[in-house]
């Protein structure tokens, strides 16, 4: 297998969607535990994908785009990001019932 490795960069977006996801699970559902567990999952996801970032079937999207979208399931969520040079741009985190190909 291939050693290299890409450098995750997580971008604004992906930031506010996960401060949302964290916020509702908190306040709304009173579990910040689970909160704190989703975001430690979430993380380990994304850095063990960092070792593999290409390795994985490009997200099947219905436009055109510069770059190939990936995706990372975790839990009831997915983690979407492209992959530019070595960087692993974390771009976005939907719920999984969410509609993603009018949100990406």
């Amino acid at each position: 297998m291939d050693s290299r490795r890409y450098n995750p960069r997580f971008l604004s977006l992906f930031q506010e969607d996960l401060a949302e996801i964290i916020d509702y699970i908190t306040v709304q559902l009173k579990n910040p535990a689970a909160a704190e567990a989703l975001v430690d999952d979430i993380l380990r996801a994304i850095d063990e994908r960092s070792h593999c970032a290409e390795a994985f079937e490009p997200y099947p999207s219905l436009r055109d785009r510069p770059l190939k979208y990936y995706r990372i399931y975790v839990r009831n969520y997915t983690v979407y990001y492209v992959v530019i040079g070595d960087t692993m741009e974390v771009r976005r985190i939907l719920y999984n019932r969410r509609n993603s190909q009018t949100q990406l």
